[in-house]
């Protein structure tokens, strides 16, 4: 069985990615999406204590700087990504273009936008600028190494943003785990700034952040 058959397989049992769009005329803006990389990294984030299914979203209100700059009407406002897979709600907003174009190299749109009841930390184009050129060039043509670090940013079940403030692990269908944090009013993953949360698509909960996270 090839890698993407791997991914379907896992997404198949109840995982599933989000990345919505939130755009953003903060200089702190960020994208995320990711895919299940394998199936025991997948199975490993199904049972894991964050892990929830779409019951486990105690609110369903946006937060952040960068979300006063979603538009009002469209396929980009909150009301159209909430009707919306999440690759399909990511495409509709050019802030999240880049993240966009990184799931279509990866062969993930598909896989991603039928997953059900996951969350994405999506880093927005300011988040893949921070990266070299040249570097993030190689990773775009390394689809092995890509969609390592897009299923970094996945994680199964929708995460709420009292679970981000605990401070507990989050595991990723990449294998690894996150560490989400809450100080003086910002929620942060791995360091990285949420500049748009708690974002809902039809089949995922999304946080746009900052800075891309790097899988160790």
């Amino acid at each position: 069985m090839n890698r993407n058959h791997l991914i379907v397989a896992a997404l198949g049992a109840g995982l599933s990615l989000t990345a919505a769009a939130c755009s953003s005329g903060s200089s702190s803006s960020a994208p995320a999406a990711s895919a299940a990389a394998s199936t025991p990294a997948a199975s490993a984030a199904a049972s894991s204590p964050m892990a929830s299914g779409s019951s486990s979203a105690a609110s369903t209100t946006d937060f952040g700087p960068a979300c006063s700059s979603v538009p009002a009407t469209g396929a980009g406002s909150f009301t159209g990504m909430s009707t919306a897979p999440v690759a399909t709600a990511a495409s509709a907003n050019p802030v999240l273009s880049t993240l966009v174009t990184a799931v279509k190299k990866a062969g993930l749109v598909d896989t991603l936008n039928s997953a059900q009841g996951i969350t994405v930390f999506a880093p927005e184009n300011s988040a893949f600028a921070k990266i070299p050129a040249s570097t993030l060039g190689s990773v775009l043509a390394n689809k092995t190494e890509l969609t390592k670090i897009l299923t970094y940013h996945v994680a199964s079940g929708r995460i709420t943003p009292a679970q981000l403030a605990s401070g507990k692990a989050i595991k990723t269908l990449e294998g690894g785990t996150v560490t989400p944090a809450m100080s003086s009013g910002t929620y942060t993953v791995n360091g990285a700034d949420v500049v748009c949360g708690n974002v809902q698509t039809a089949n995922a909960t999304v946080y746009i952040i900052n800075t891309v996270l790097m899988p160790k």
